[in-house]
């Protein structure tokens, strides 16, 4: 089976904002990121899925970080299966395959992805189990972290195994916050249809723009440290898209079109292929 063929296909099917940026990108790293991603994503249609109660998410989430942090060089393959047992027909397939995508990743960086994988479904069952009560901004900043926040550490210790890229930390975790931000903006009106709300008591709109915008800042100051290479060309995608997004939302649009994704990213590729 070509795994790593089927993992870009998966993304195609599930991501228009990761799929490029990773396709793209070299050998080694690619599977890397395509496992990070995909494991995330595992766990993240679990977290939303709007079929399963909240209890029923915290005990999933929770048994696949215990079976992550049980990994030694690799996982049997009923290691997942078992927790999953009685929910084989109703989750998506991303989420079934969370073995296949927790081994696609070079051995020598795969335990870090299970790691950072394992910290977030234990994040989420927390965040599942409280019915996702966002408070305080204190509040919107854990849940922040823990879902996108971390994914940006993350991403920086992947450049870092790869070929010795440097970043700032602090800003990507604003990085990880800022794409965050954007997508609860997009997603308030099906969020507040599930019953869950991410805005802190008072917040409107604004306010999530103006936390959004806060953290792009620091997403801005962290893909432009970068130097020329795979890791600037990866990020550099999902951050206009995310500035676009925002941009469309505050005129009053729902979500950028596709065809606007599409120029956003052939302008980037322009660019990209001029500086190279």
């Amino acid at each position: 089976m070509d795994l790593r063929g089927d993992a870009l296909q998966i993304l195609k099917d599930t991501s228009r904002t990761f799929y490029i940026p990773i396709s793209i990108l070299p050998s080694g790293l690619q599977e890397a990121v395509a496992s990070a991603y995909l494991c995330m994503r595992a766990i993240d249609q679990i977290e939303d899925d709007p079929n399963l109660d909240n209890g029923t998410k915290k005990r999933l989430l929770q048994n696949i970080s215990l079976t992550l942090q049980a990994g030694i060089d690799g996982f049997p393959l009923d290691a997942f299966s078992v927790g999953f047992k009685g929910y084989e027909n109703s989750l998506q397939e991303v989420s079934l395959r969370i073995r296949e995508w927790s081994i696609l990743a070079p051995e020598s960086i795969a335990p870090r992805i299970w790691d950072a994988t394992a910290a977030m479904a234990d994040r989420m069952a927390y965040w599942a189990d409280r019915n996702w009560q966002i408070e305080t901004e204190a509040d919107l900043d854990r849940y922040t972290f823990g879902v996108a926040g971390a994914v940006g550490l993350l991403l920086s210790d992947l450049w870092n195994w790869y070929d010795g890229t440097q970043s700032n930390r602090t800003q990507a975790i604003g990085f990880g916050r800022g794409l965050q931000a954007v997508n609860i903006l997009r997603n308030n009106g099906e969020d507040l249809t599930r019953g869950v709300n991410f805005y802190p008591a008072g917040w409107d709109n604004d306010h999530l723009q103006k936390y959004a915008r806060r953290n792009l800042i620091l997403a801005d100051a962290y893909t432009n440290s970068l130097p020329n290479g795979p890791a600037l060309q990866f990020c550099q995608i999902p951050l206009a898209l995310a500035h676009g997004t925002l941009d469309a939302l505050a005129s009053g649009k729902e979500k950028l079109t596709r065809s606007d994704v599409v120029s956003l990213i052939e302008n980037l590729m322009g660019v990209n292929a001029k500086a190279s």
